[in-house]
């Protein structure tokens, strides 16, 4: 199984949906991985397994800020698309009233 480090900012939509599916409630210190890179450097991530791929995500304070805005942008884009959807219903149904408003005067 291939096995990727990467940070939170380059994930597609799909991975990040997957994160976030992942760690629905944020994550603990039992879901961190910590390891040190080839620089020295202390590296924390958490683990995303797809089929064939084990991306070790690298976390840092901002990446609880992204979910929590990710959820936020999530539930504003489904509500807007909700309301165009309702609007859109009105707009036909209004349509609709006038066409048979005109059909009843023009059989009288």
């Amino acid at each position: 199984m291939l096995r990727k480090l990467v940070d939170y900012k380059k994930l597609d939509h799909k991975l990040t949906s997957l994160l976030i599916e992942s760690y629905p409630y944020g994550y603990g210190d039992e879901d961190i991985i910590v390891f040190k890179n080839l620089k020295g450097e202390i590296v924390e991530t958490v683990e995303l397994k797809t089929k064939d791929t084990i991306y070790l995500v690298k976390i840092s304070k901002s990446l609880a800020k992204f979910i929590a805005d990710f959820d936020g942008n999530l539930e504003k884009e489904l509500d807007s698309k909700a309301s165009s959807a309702l609007e859109e219903i009105d707009s036909k149904k209004i349509q609709l009233e006038l066409d048979s408003e005109s059909a009843n005067e023009e059989s009288e």
